[in-house]
């Protein structure tokens, strides 16, 4: 059994995965689409630092973080003096650094999905007298659906995973910011609680397996509707 401090750990994990995917999900799609959809200068150099967090070290994409988002950054101190919101040391600055850290999965995903439909049958709406949003809302969005069903399960798994950006933007504060890799480290740290570590280790892999096969029966089950709604 967990204990509390290993309840409240995977409680914080899943609030904050949450949140990550939510405060990610609209501008991951905008930029899915303008990325699938739009020829323009300085496309390689967008898409090169949406996907930046991939290959970055966790730590330095934490603190560029600081950098921007804390109490003396250009972002920071605007939110603070201005919306008196305070980003570094809570769990919605931890929602940030697993957000960013998730981003480039979900954008990516969309985006492959995305471009597989087929441009000829927005074409053919746009000429039936279908707007803009319309043809988006009602053709392109719905035949991406299994991409974005899967980018999402994906952004949420890695939200929920995510350590080395977490622990430089939020630090590891008990009850506030510290996640299930957070506490994990902090038991592996500590003498004759290896049972402990043990079992939030076998937590972790239940989790991300579960994600992957959620994410994969979803995109099956969206693309089984597709596929009877066409018929």
């Amino acid at each position: 059994m967990l204990s509390d401090a290993e309840w409240q750990a995977l409680a914080l994990s899943l609030k904050i995965a949450g949140s990550a995917v939510g405060w990610t999900l609209i501008p991951g799609v905008a930029l899915a689409w303008l990325l699938a959809r739009r020829e323009f200068r300085g496309k390689a150099l967008l898409d090169g630092v949406i996907h930046l967090p991939l290959v970055l070290p966790p730590v330095v994409v934490g603190y560029l973080l600081l950098l921007a988002l804390g109490r003396q950054g250009w972002l920071g101190h605007w939110l603070q003096t201005t919306l008196g919101v305070t980003l570094p040391f809570t769990w919605q600055g931890a929602a940030v650094a697993g957000g960013v850290m998730a981003f480039p999965l979900l954008v990516r995903a969309v985006r492959l999905s995305l471009e597989a439909v087929d441009p000829k049958l927005e074409a053919a709406a746009a000429t039936l007298g279908a707007g803009r949003w319309r043809v988006l809302f009602t053709i392109t969005l719905p035949l991406a659906l299994p991409g974005l069903l899967t980018g999402s399960v994906l952004a949420f798994a890695r939200a929920l995973s995510e350590f080395g950006a977490t622990i430089t933007f939020a630090s590891n504060i008990p009850g506030e910011t510290r996640t299930l890799p957070l506490a994990l480290y902090t038991l592996i740290q500590t003498p004759g609680k290896e049972a402990a570590a043990a079992r939030l280790c076998a937590l972790s892999i239940a989790i991300a397996m579960l994600s992957l096969i959620a994410s994969e029966w979803l995109a099956r089950r969206a693309r089984r509707r597709l596929q009877e709604r066409d018929r």
